[in-house]
C-alpha cells in the first residue's frame, strides 16, 4: 500500500525469513565464527543462545551454507520430543529407513550404522537442535550416548543446541555434567546496539529499493529503546511506523511515530509528560545562564570562537570572529549561525544545493533520487562520521542536530584540512571538525555516477575479466601493486573480506550490488571533490 509513497519495490521490515536481507552485525559474525569453530574441533557440542528474536535461526541459516559439501546435516525444528521420537525424527531427516514401532535401540544402530559408513565415505554428520531449552533431560542424555562414536581424532556425529537462555540453565543441571563438559565452543548472541540498528533500518531499506535517509536520528533511537535492540521487534515497530508515516504524508519518521507504534505493537502507553516539569524547566534555565556566564567570560571567548571559522572571506559576518574578538562580534557570529540552522530544516534545500554541484537541478513532482536519477545520476546513503565523508571525498547531503536535539540539514561542499564548507539553506560557512562531529548525526547522502554494464555480483562463479577487475581495485584502494588472477583465490577473498568490514558491508568475500557500489564510489572520477587532493582510500 505505502510503496510507491516510499519508493519501496518490497516490503523491507517483514518479519518472514528472507535471505535478501540477512544482515549480520558484529555479533552475529562473532556467534558464526564461534560456531564454525566449534565444529571444527573435536567435541560433540555447540552451543548458541540468545534472548527470542536476537537473530540465533539467522546465524544458524548462515552456517549451514558455510558448511562443507561432504557435510549431511539433520535440522529439528521441534525438539518437544521423547527420546525414541528424536531419533526417529533425526533418521527421517538423515534418510535412514526403520520398521513399525521400532525400539530405542534399533533406532540407535541405525544411526551408529549410518555415521560409520558416513564416516568410510569422508563425510561429517551434524545435527542443529532449534529451541533446544524445550528437550527433556534425559533427551539430551540420549544425545550424548550418541556422540560417544568416535574415531581417534573426532566424533561421527556434532550437534547444535540453539536456545533461549534456559538451555544454559538447563545445562547446569547434576545430570546434564558429562553433556556439559563436551561443550567445545557456546556463544550469547545480544540484542543490536543503537549503532546496529541504524545500520540494520538502513541495509533493509536499501534492500527493497529506497536509498534515501528514511529514519531520523532520533526516530533510530527510540527504535532501540522500545525493541531492545531485538531485530524482530524492530522489523515490528518499523512497519507501524511506516504506515503511520504514509497516513500522514510526513517524512522522515520521527521518535514521536516510533513512539506510537510501540503503543501499537507493544501494547505500551506512550510516555506522559512529567509531573516535575516546573523543576526541569528551573534546572534548564539555571544550566543556560550559567552556560552564558562561562560563554561571555573573558577567559571562555577564545576557546568557543573555534566553533564556527572562516579561513576563506566566504562569509564576511562569521570571518570577523578571531581570537581576540569580543563578546558582540562572537555573538553576532552565533546569531548568523542560529539563523542559518533555523531556516534548514527542510531536507529539500540541502538535496537542491548538491544537485547543483553536479549541475542538475531538482524537477517538479518527483523525489531528489528520482531527479538525479532522469540526470544520469544515483544516490547513496551510508552512515559514518567525519573520516567516512574524507575518505570518500564527494560533496554529501548531512543530516545534523541542533543543540535541542532538533533536526536540520546541509550540504558539505568543500573541504580545507581540519573545517569543511558547510551549506545551510542559502548560506555557507566554514565549521570546525569539532563543530561538525558534536552535530552530524550520523547519516549522509551523496551523488555519483554509477558506471555501464557492471556486473551486479562478482563472486565464486565470476569470468577472469571480471575477477581481475575486483583484484585490480581492491589494489588501488590499498595503494598496492596488483596480482595477476586467473580464479577466485583465498587472498581476493581475503582482501574483499577486509574491504567489506572496514565499510560495515557484510563480509561474506562476494561483490554484491552495496559492495559493488562502494568500490566504484572510491574509483570513479566523475563529478565534484570536496578536495583537491588525492582522495584517502
Amino acid at each position: 500500500m505505502y510503496k510507491a509513497f516510499f519508493g519501496l519495490n518490497d516490503n523491507p521490515f517483514s518479519i518472514a525469513p528472507n535471505p535478501h536481507y540477512l544482515f549480520l552485525s558484529d555479533r552475529h559474525r562473532e556467534a558464526l565464527a564461534h560456531l564454525t569453530y566449534g565444529l571444527g574441533e573435536t567435541g560433540g557440542f555447540v552451543l548458541l543462545t540468545g534472548e527470542v528474536g536476537t537473530g540465533k535461526t539467522t546465524v544458524s541459516r548462515c552456517l549451514l551454507k558455510q558448511l562443507p559439501d561432504n557435510t549431511d546435516t539433520a535440522f529439528i525444528l521441534n525438539p518437544s520430543l521423547t527420546e525414541s521420537e528424536l531419533l526417529a525424527t533425526l533418521c527421517d531427516e538423515l534418510g535412514i529407513t526403520y520398521g513399525d514401532e521400532p525400539s530405542l535401540k534399533q533406532l540407535t544402530d541405525l544411526i551408529s550404522k549410518f555415521l560409520l559408513e558416513n564416516h568410510s565415505k569422508g563425510r561429517n554428520t551434524v545435527l542443529i537442535i532449534d529451541e533446544a531449552q524445550h528437550l527433556r533431560a534425559e533427551v539430551l542424555e540420549q544425545l550424548r550416548l550418541l556422540t560417544n562414536l568416535e574415531t581417534d581424532t573426532k566424533k561421527l556425529l556434532q550437534v547444535i543446541l540453539i536456545g533461549q537462555p534456559e538451555l544454559q540453565q538447563l545445562l547446569k543441571r547434576q545430570e546434564l555434567r558429562q553433556l556439559a563438559q563436551r561443550i567445545t565452543a557456546r556463544y550469547h548472541l545480544l540484542p543490536l546496539t543503537v549503532e546496529e540498528v541504524a545500520l540494520y533500518v538502513q541495509h533493509r531499506l536499501q534492500v527493497a529499493g529506497r536509498h534515501e535517509p528514511l529514519f531520523h536520528k532520533s526516530a533510530i533511537k527510540a527504535l532501540h529503546k522500545y525493541s531492545g535492540g531485538i531485530p524482530r521487534l524492530i522489523n515490528l515497530l518499523c512497519e507501524r511506523a511506516l504506515m503511520a508515516s504514509y497516513a500522514q504524508s510526513k517524512v522522515p519518521i520521527d521518535n514521536k511515530m516510533v513512539r506510537l507504534a510501540s503503543a501499537e505493537v507493544l501494547g505500551e502507553e506512550p510516555e506522559k509528560k512529567s509531573l516535575l516539569l516546573p523543576a526541569s524547566i528551573a534546572a534548564s534555565l539555571l544550566a543556560t545562564f550559567g552556560i552564558a556566564f562561562y560563554l561571555f567570560s573573558p577567559s571562555a571567548t577564545t576557546a568557543n570562537t573555534a566553533a564556527v571559522k572562516t579561513p576563506a572571506p566566504v562569509v564576511a559576518s562569521v570571518n570577523t570572529v578571531k581570537q581576540d574578538a569580543s563578546s558582540n562580534a562572537l555573538n553576532n557570529s552565533q546569531r548568523v549561525l542560529n539563523n542559518a540552522i533555523s531556516q534548514s530544516r527542510d531536507i529539500d534545500s540541502a538535496y537542491a544545493s548538491i544537485l547543483g554541484l553536479w549541475g542538475k537541478v531538482p524537477y517538479i513532482g518527483l523525489t531528489a533520487c528520482q531527479s538525479a536519477k532522469q540526470q544520469g545520476l544515483d544516490c547513496f546513503q551510508q552512515q559514518g562520521n567525519w573520516h567516512s565523508l574524507v575518505r570518500l571525498n564527494y560533496p554529501a547531503v548531512v543530516y545534523l542536530v541542533d543543540d535541542k536535539d532538533q533536526a536540520f540539514y546541509g550540504t558539505v561542499v568543500s573541504r580545507q584540512g581540519e573545517q569543511i564548507l558547510l551549506q545551510l539553506n542559502e548560506q555557507q560557512l566554514w565549521v570546525s571538525r569539532d563543530w561538525f562531529t558534536r552535530h552530524f548525526s550520523g547519516t549522509f547522502e551523496l551523488l555519483w555516477q554509477a558506471p555501464l554494464n557492471q556486473p551486479k555480483e562478482i563472486g565464486q562463479s565470476a569470468n577472469q575479466a571480471q575477477l581481475q577487475w575486483l583484484e585490480n581495485s581492491l589494489a588501488r584502494i590499498d595503494d598496492r601493486a596488483p596480482r595477476l588472477v586467473d580464479y577466485f583465490d583465498p587472498e581476493l577473498e581475503q582482501n574483499l573480506k577486509a574491504f567489506q568490514r572496514q565499510h560495515g558491508l557484510t563480509a561474506d568475500g562476494i561483490a554484491g550490488s552495496q559492495t559493488l557500489v562502494q568500490l566504484n564510489l572510491y574509483l570513479s572520477d566523475a563529478g565534484p571533490r570536496l578536495g583537491q587532493s588525492k582522495r584517502l582510500y
